[in-house]
């Protein structure tokens, strides 16, 4: 089975003015089928660019990417943002649910946004999913009325929604407390390890680093160490 994430020498340069900052500087990243992997980095390092640049985000300055065996830097914007709905799973720091919605409908949202609404099936799928999260109790409660770590287990399902074959995590217990942000790590993890659904988790949380099985570190805009978790 070839590679979820195939990131190869990828660069990344801002402009201000007449002024140049290289952010990212030739950074290779491989993810294999199944891997729930630590994106580590102090503030600058890059991987916050990193992570939009593998999202479909933001454009490479140089280099290629591969997600699902599928070349993706000669997309069109259109094509992208296909790609990032029905190829890629996003979860935030702040959730960014919406708010009127309820969440069984926020979670249904990547799939019956581009169908214009939500059909009897998508419906279906997005309820089996918060039975999965542990809110089967809550689907039909408006996000205004969830705690934050049940609004982070709506985003997890709704991340899940479309089948994704890669998840990108940037932060995603920040936000928490320390109680919830370990039941939202041990729902990843478990999601993980039953459904072999890949993660990139960009985080600067130790604790959360040690909870997946592989770490890459960034400094400087380079990979300055890609290790297996103890």
């Amino acid at each position: 089975m070839s590679a979820v994430l195939d990131a190869r020498g990828i660069g990344m340069t801002f402009r201000n003015g007449d002024e140049l900052t290289e952010v990212l500087k030739g950074v290779d990243l491989k993810l294999e089928p199944g891997e729930l992997a630590a994106l580590l980095g102090a503030s600058g390092s890059g991987k916050s660019t990193l992570l939009s640049i593998v999202g479909l985000l933001l454009r490479p300055t140089l280099g290629t990417i591969i997600i699902g065996g599928q070349h993706v830097e000669g997309l069109s914007e259109l094509e992208r943002a296909q790609f990032r709905n029905q190829r890629l799973g996003f979860i935030f720091q702040f959730h960014h649910l919406l708010p009127d919605f309820t969440a069984t409908e926020n979670v249904a949202f990547p799939a019956a946004a581009p169908a214009g609404g939500i059909t009897p099936a998508m419906r279906s799928r997005a309820r089996e999913l918060l039975v999965r999260v542990g809110l089967s109790d809550r689907m039909d409660f408006p996000a205004t009325r969830l705690s934050g770590g049940q609004k982070q287990r709506v985003a997890i399902a709704r991340a899940l929604m479309n089948k994704p074959d890669l998840v990108l995590a940037d932060e995603p217990t920040g936000s928490l407390d320390r109680v919830a942000a370990e039941q939202v790590l041990d729902l990843m993890r478990e999601v993980n390890r039953e459904d072999k659904t890949t993660f990139l988790i960009c985080t600067h949380d130790e604790h959360v680093a040690a909870r997946c099985t592989r770490r890459v570190t960034l400094k400087d805009g380079r990979v300055e160490g890609v290790l297996a978790s103890q």
